[in-house]
């Protein structure tokens, strides 16, 4: 009989805990559906991870599986905090039913054990959903890396028992861990305690108004100062900076409940002025409830803004460079002249198109030089200004894909890196080379093997001059440049590679063994690029880098934006309830329909002005930091924090109108 009512009870509870299970992904929509793209995102980065394809595409790719659980492993621990409370909210919310349940006779374990079966379920669901819904997303990150490198795409749906096995053990580790919370209370809690538990709010951190309105001020003053010792860049500023950010904001969340009747106490009449005190009452009571979570997903926005930021900021580092150094199909250049080691493997092995062999020289302009000097603030300070012959200029243009140069008979050219046009284009004064006048003729500024250091047509710019003017300068260093019928493959680089250790171990043996050859200490390295590999580079880095911080972006978000929707769309009845008393006293449906449209702005703009603020002046900081000239156009400073913000407000905007058309359909009367 005890085993037969023990399975009768069990049965019961299967049955309960499923029914609670509907009805709770129902009620809580918003964060089914968040849980959903959890595990998607979660399946998805793991199919990178576990994809043979990705991986041979180039060696570079050995340390993604690698960056991706990194990443995975912080992610995991985000949606067990957003899992976890969840979980914990729930629980309030539904503390009067479940204490129902043990008034009826279930055992505090029993009732522990639905609430653990009805999440399990949600959860459940939620993976099911999310590894179908990730198997589509898994083919557009392949799709994206594909395209990165150049490979043809063709859609093939593909399942991954390790994948799918690495997922689950994500979820698993997210809702063991919040549900055993959960599950702890319960057990513990007493009937009284669990039927009023709902009526517990977030604890008063600082107790009195005097305290409160002091931290509000003090608080605005660190927030201020982290702000501007994040902008002073430097290891230590930003550690005490980013410190001063985080007491700032927790702080202010803190302390906001009172900085607002003060604010009302020094403006009385503006208490009164619209729905202002119906705004702000609401807002300052649901702050003095949750300013430790309000401030905790202020973080996590912030966070959001500098992942996305800092994602944009590489990508247009590995653009920039790889616009440089790869404007060539094939690039080298040494100070003592492109061995045959080097041009025998070409011929051999490439099939070249055009190519050219040239000198870059070097010479003296000390107008030219202190004139850069005076209006750069970066490290264009070299004792030489290279030079390049016209004719010699006009065919790497046609190597690189460029129109020819128009030049008059007696002018010179600048070619330099964007960053130095506006600079450069402001000299427009003649040059004395060798002895030979030349007026200024035009400056062209496209991607032309001009990196700031190494050997390349010039170290940020270069001057383009009649060849015979050229000729009678001394040689910096020799260079040859080819366009290719085929990428040069990462093989043929390797070899390349090859061939030029053992020309510099052969250089540095000659030196060693002949001290007094007039040769420097140090003899100096080749110089070789090609455009497939730093194309290759380019979408290695961005997938090492820029796809884990997205993907932590698009966790941080999800997490923040859900917990706040979780919290206005619960107070759904509350507002039924004050709407429906406004109505009776005489307030109409469009002066209601305006303060819940303010009180909804307000309440998801507060957790998100401090991180445009912070993000803004941490990217823009971090984006001056990188080499001149690399961020431009679409990378520029500039493009990178609308790109930054628009990427954060599109997923938080869709959060946001699916709680207003929610929660205005839910609260205000017909």
């Amino acid at each position: 009989m005890c085993w037969r009512r023990w399975g009768v009870i069990s049965v019961t509870l299967s049955k309960l805990s499923l029914r609670n299970a509907k009805r709770q992904a129902g009620d809580y929509l918003i964060y089914f559906v968040t849980i959903i793209l959890a595990a998607a995102l979660l399946y998805a980065f793991n199919g990178l991870v576990f994809s043979e394809e990705i991986r041979y595409l180039s060696s570079n790719l050995a340390m993604l599986p690698i960056m991706i659980v990194l990443a995975s492993v912080v992610v995991v621990c985000i949606f067990g905090w957003l899992v976890s409370y969840a979980t914990n909210f729930m629980l309030t919310r539904r503390s009067r039913e479940l204490g129902l349940y043990v008034l009826i006779g279930l055992e505090n374990e029993q009732v522990a054990r639905l609430f653990f079966l009805e999440n399990l379920a949600v959860g459940g669901a939620a993976l099911v959903f999310g590894i179908l819904l990730g198997n589509l997303l898994f083919q557009v990150f392949r799709a994206i890396v594909l395209a990165m490198f150049h490979q043809p795409y063709q859609f093939v749906l593909t399942f991954s028992f390790k994948t799918l096995g690495l997922t689950a053990v994500y979820f698993v580790l997210i809702y063991l861990y919040a549900l055993r919370r959960c599950r702890k209370k319960i057990c513990t809690m007493k009937i009284h305690d669990l039927i009023y538990f709902d009526r517990k709010n977030e604890g008063e951190v600082i107790s009195t108004k005097k305290k409160r309105r002091w931290v509000f001020t003090a608080s605005i003053v660190l927030g201020i100062l982290g702000i501007f010792l994040l902008c002073a860049g430097g290891a230590i500023f930003g550690i005490i900076g980013a410190g001063c950010i985080i007491v700032f904001l927790y702080g202010f969340f803190l302390s906001f409940a009172s900085g607002v009747p003060a604010f009302f106490e020094r403006h009385p009449a503006r208490k009164f002025k619209g729905q202002n005190l119906l705004v702000f009452r609401t807002l300052t009571a649901k702050l003095g409830t949750m300013g430790v979570v309000m401030a905790t997903i202020s973080l996590l926005l912030t966070a959001t803004l500098i992942s996305e930021g800092t994602g944009l900021i590489f990508r247009g580092i590995f653009d920039g460079r790889a616009a440089q150094e790869g404007c060539f199909d094939l690039y080298i250049a040494s100070e003592y002249g492109v061995g045959e080691e080097y041009l025998d493997y070409v011929e051999a092995n490439i099939p070249v198109q055009t190519s050219l062999s040239y000198p870059v020289y070097q010479e003296e302009n000390h107008a030219l030089l202190d004139y850069i000097r005076k209006n750069t603030e970066n490290i264009y300070f070299q004792e030489k200004i290279l030079v390049i012959g016209l004719r010699d200029y006009n065919t790497l243009r046609s190597i690189a894909g460029l129109k020819a140069a128009q030049v008059m008979q007696g002018q010179y050219l600048i070619h330099c890196m964007h960053s130095l046009r506006g600079v450069l284009k402001g000299y427009g004064q003649a040059v004395t080379v060798e002895g030979v006048t030349l007026d200024f003729g035009g400056i062209y500024s496209e991607a032309f093997m001009q990196q700031q250091w190494g050997l390349g047509n010039g170290q940020g710019y270069c001057l383009v001059v009649p060849d015979e003017v050229a000729a009678s300068l001394a040689v910096h260093h020799w260079a040859y440049a080819a366009k290719t019928r085929e990428p040069v493959s990462e093989e043929m680089f390797a070899e390349l590679e090859a061939i030029q250790n053992a020309v510099e171990e052969a250089r540095w043996r000659n030196i060693s063994s002949d001290g007094k050859n007039g040769e420097a200490l140090f003899p100096g390295s080749d110089a070789i690029h090609s455009r497939a590999q730093e194309e290759a580079e380019v979408a290695s880095m961005t997938a090492l880098t820029v796809f884990p911080l997205y993907f932590l972006a698009l966790a941080l978000v999800m997490t923040a934006a859900t917990i706040l929707t979780i919290w206005q769309l619960s107070e759904s009845a509350h507002y039924r309830q004050q709407f429906m008393l406004l109505g009776k006293l005489g307030m109409e449906r469009r002066e209601m329909e305006k303060a819940l449209r303010l009180q909804f702005a307000i309440y998801y703009a507060m957790p998100a002005v401090p991180p445009v603020l912070i993000g803004v002046a941490f990217i823009r900081n971090l984006a001056g930091a990188s080499d001149p000239g690399v961020l431009t156009g679409a990378s520029s400073p500039v493009a990178i924090i609308g790109t930054a913000l628009g990427l954060f407000f599109l997923i938080y905007v869709v959060y946001i109108l699916i709680a207003y058309v929610s929660l205005r359909r839910d609260v205000l009367p017909e």
